[in-house]
Formats: C-alpha cells, sequence, structure tokens
C-alpha cells in the first residue's frame, strides 16, 4: 500500500480522485486537503462519500503532507504548486500536479498565456508530461509528473498519429472542441449558473485559449517542427464530457496522392492498437460523451471528405476522468509499478 495526499479534494477534479482512489486496492488516502473546508467531514461536503470516505478535510500544508504521503496530487488552481514545490518535497514524495504549472517548457510561454509570474521553473526541465500513452517510459522514473489537460488530452491524442506520421498538413489544423461545465471548476461564478448555461451553446476563449500552446507544443514534438493550430472550445449544458472535431488537409505523399482510410486507420492501430483506454470505432462509428462518461477510455474515429482532400478526426472523453483524476492514478500506478489499469476499470456510464 502507498499514501496519497490529495489537496485541493474537493473541486471536482479532487472529488473524481477521491472518487478514483477509495476504492483503489493498493492506496490508502492519508490527506484531504482543502482551504474552503478545513475541519470538516470530507462526507459532509460530498454526501456521495457518506460510509465510503472517513475524516476531515485538512489544509494545504505541503511541508506536511511530503512527510506522510509517497504521492501527493495537486488539484489546484495554476501558480499553486510553482509557488510552493521544494526540492526537499521531492525528494519525499512524488508529485502529479494536475495544473499547468509544469505542463509548458518555456517559462515565457506559461506567463504569457496564464498571465502569472511563474515561481519555480527550476523544475520544468525535469517534469514530464503526464500523457500515459505517449510518455510511458518517462514517467515510470519522474519524480514530477504535469497532468495534462481535458482539452488537450482530447485533442492532442485525436491527432497525434496522423501528425507523427506526417499524413496530415499541420499547418491547416483547427480544432474545434465542446466541453462540459464542470471543466470550469466548482468555483461560483456567473457564467456557470444554471440559467447562464442552460439551453445554451457558446464558443469562449477564441484565439486566446491557455490549452493552445499545450497542444502545439505536444503535437510539434511529434511533428519535429513547430505547430500553430487555431483551437475553438465550447462551452455546453451537460455535466461531464469533451468532443473534440480536428480539421485539416491530407499532406500529398512523393507520388503526388492523398493517403486513404486503410492508411489513416493503420497509423491509428500503430500507436494505440494496443492501449486499453484509447478505443479507435468501427468505420462510420463516431465518438459521443455519453459512451465515454465516467471511464477512463478516450473514443476516436475519422473521416475523409474526399471532395476536399481533408480530414476531419473526432474524439470523446470524460473531463473529470481521463481529462484529469483517472489520468492522474494511471501516472500514479507508472511511477509505483501497478498494473497501469489499476482502479480504473470502470465501464462507462449509461444512461
Amino acid at each position: 500500500m502507498i499514501k496519497a495526499g490529495i489537496i485541493g479534494a474537493t473541486g471536482y477534479a479532487g472529488a473524481e480522485l477521491v472518487r478514483i482512489l477509495a476504492r483503489h486496492p493498493e492506496v490508502e488516502i492519508k490527506w484531504l486537503g482543502s482551504r474552503s473546508y478545513i475541519g470538516q467531514t470530507y462526507a459532509s461536503v460530498y454526501q456521495n462519500m457518506f460510509q465510503a470516505i472517513e475524516g476531515p478535510c485538512l489544509d494545504d500544508n505541503i511541508a506536511e503532507l511530503a512527510s506522510q504521503a509517497d504521492v501527493i496530487f495537486t488539484a489546484t488552481p495554476q501558480g499553486f504548486l510553482a509557488s510552493a514545490l521544494k526540492e526537499e518535497y521531492l525528494q519525499e514524495a512524488k508529485f502529479i500536479d494536475l495544473s499547468a504549472d509544469y505542463r509548458l517548457k518555456d517559462v515565457q510561454v506559461y506567463e504569457q498565456w496564464y498571465h502569472i509570474s511563474h515561481q519555480s521553473p527550476q523544475f520544468l526541465e525535469e517534469a514530464v508530461y503526464g500523457l500515459c500513452e505517449l510518455n510511458r517510459e518517462d514517467i515510470k522514473k519522474a519524480r514530477l509528473v504535469a497532468n495534462p489537460g481535458c482539452y488537450t488530452t482530447c485533442s492532442i491524442l485525436t491527432a497525434y498519429p496522423l501528425v507523427k506520421e506526417g499524413l496530415i498538413d499541420t499547418s491547416t489544423l483547427i480544432i474545434d472542441a465542446k466541453s462540459g461545465v464542470s471543466g470550469a471548476g466548482r468555483g461560483a461564478k456567473t457564467a456557470n449558473l444554471f440559467c447562464e448555461v442552460n439551453e445554451n451553446i457558446k464558443a469562449y476563449g477564441i484565439a486566446a485559449h491557455r490549452h493552445t500552446p499545450e497542444i502545439e507544443e505536444q503535437l510539434g514534438y511529434a511533428a519535429g517542427h513547430k505547430v500553430t493550430i487555431n483551437f475553438t472550445p465550447h462551452l455546453v449544458p451537460m455535466n461531464r464530457g469533451i468532443l473534440a472535431t480536428a480539421y485539416a488537409s491530407l499532406a500529398k505523399k512523393p507520388d503526388g496522392s492523398l493517403p486513404g482510410g486503410p492508411e489513416v486507420r493503420a497509423a491509428y492501430q500503430k500507436y494505440y492498437g494496443e492501449e486499453t483506454f484509447i478505443r479507435i470505432l468501427e468505420p462510420e462509428v463516431f465518438p459521443e460523451t455519453k459512451w465515454v462518461e465516467g471511464s477512463n477510455y478516450v473514443d476516436i474515429n475519422f473521416k475523409i471528405d474526399e471532395r476536399t482532400g481533408r480530414i476531419i478526426m473526432v474524439g470523446a472523453l470524460d473531463n473529470l476522468v481521463k481529462g484529469a483524476a483517472g489520468q492522474a492514478v494511471q501516472n500514479m500506478n507508472l511511477l509505483f509499478g501497478f498494473a497501469e489499469t489499476q482502479g480504473l476499470e470502470q465501464v462507462p456510464l449509461f444512461p
């Protein structure tokens, strides 16, 4: 058994971590950190945890927590861990950070997009981007894992094989993504009130969403050159889910022809054919958020538009599981040598 601490345990992603870890056979939850509910029992905040999780909410004292835990999850706003992390803590415990503090290698890019000063850039180089299907071996050796964002996980995994294999022209890549309201967090915001969200869909962060450079950086590694995309997120009136639809022109082969469906499907199979949590759907069956809800799965498929020479790639995941807490637990499993699927075998919920 390993001991786990969660800071930010009463946010949506933190609560999902608690739900998953509570039934993980190799984990004891040692610390439920929440500034807002210090001293209250966790089950009084989330009644679904009644008789499942005992104990009170504690503070966010990382120094004390690091001396007690083997792994610390920080489901906290941008800037929290960067302002608190010290070398001595990394020598005592492994950290899995669900914020963006260590996802981007260039501190100037981070500060430009997140509008805050990075307080511990000395750890950026060693932090491993925790997209398990792409960085599995590096994650196993890490002390600090930067858990990817929900939009980014869905967008990157949906396009990655075709970028890696040079099957699309990355200069034409456009990603249109939709998210459930839980992706905005649990904080009280007027824009997230029922009457503001219900019966509505809206684009936001147009040409300025902070997940854009994260997607570009990771796809740039795959392409071997700088990648610049158009990324537009939308908020839809549902609790959970991400649906990303990506569009790109197919790249011409040396003989001037374009890749066909079998070649594209072979690329997806090459990278994901052995992956438990990535499901390449049958032809003409396209991802829907309802078929991944509550699970760690990503569903992906594509269609080539012969008329325009473009390809449409579609991916879906649960933003709180594979887009946050589930992926964090998958990272933890890799860090400690557990079966990668342990604690994450739940079948998607429906209805």
